[in-house]
């Protein structure tokens, strides 16, 4: 539907969004920082990855939100791996963009580093994790996105690990259907 000018031919208020095809990778891109504290501690002495899969679901929603326009809901973590423990005063960073986006859905990956509070060191890669989002309308129907457009190497290799991601998830959800058939 159109939008209808107001006098001055600008879209009248409330008027409906132009529909985007496609959008950059890096137009969405965000980084969040967060300083850890001690309530956020497991009984290891060490920041829970729950507190940190928080925080990796909040700042891959709002890349998804950002990227398909409106309301997108989580659908699976494809993977999240810890390569070191967060320490109490660690300040954290949670980098985030969509790798690779379907007809509704969309794969955000998220690069979580970490440096002290105190002192100027060098940040240490503590984590990364791979998110499939779906975008929703106002009924909680999928609904289309724009297409990612992959600007550097990096983000083209980004776009094919996410499809072999996407390719390994899909047969695996068949390979479970089969055996479930096959035992009925």
């Amino acid at each position: 539907m159109p939008a209808t000018p107001s006098a001055d031919g600008t879209p009248a208020e409330g008027a409906a969004r132009q529909e985007v095809t496609s959008r950059s990778a890096s137009a969405t891109r965000l980084s969040l920082s967060h300083i850890t504290a001690q309530h956020e501690t497991n009984l290891l002495g060490t920041v829970h990855g729950g507190v940190v899969m928080t925080l990796v679901d909040s700042v891959a929603g709002v890349v998804a939100a950002r990227h398909s326009g409106g309301p997108a809901v989580t659908a699976s973590m494809d993977e999240m791996v810890f390569l070191v423990p967060v320490r109490v005063g660690d300040v954290v960073h949670f980098t985030a963009q969509v790798n690779w986006t379907g007809r509704s859905s969309m794969e955000v990956g998220v690069r979580i580093t970490a440096d002290r509070w105190d002192s100027v060191s060098p940040q240490v890669h503590v984590a990364t994790a791979y998110l499939v989002f779906v975008a929703v309308d106002e009924e909680g129907k999928p609904r289309p996105v724009p297409q990612v457009v992959p600007e550097t190497d990096e983000d083209h290799r980004r776009m094919r690990e996410a499809e072999i991601r996407r390719s390994h998830r899909l047969a695996r959800r068949q390979a479970i259907i089969a055996s479930r058939e096959a035992t009925e």
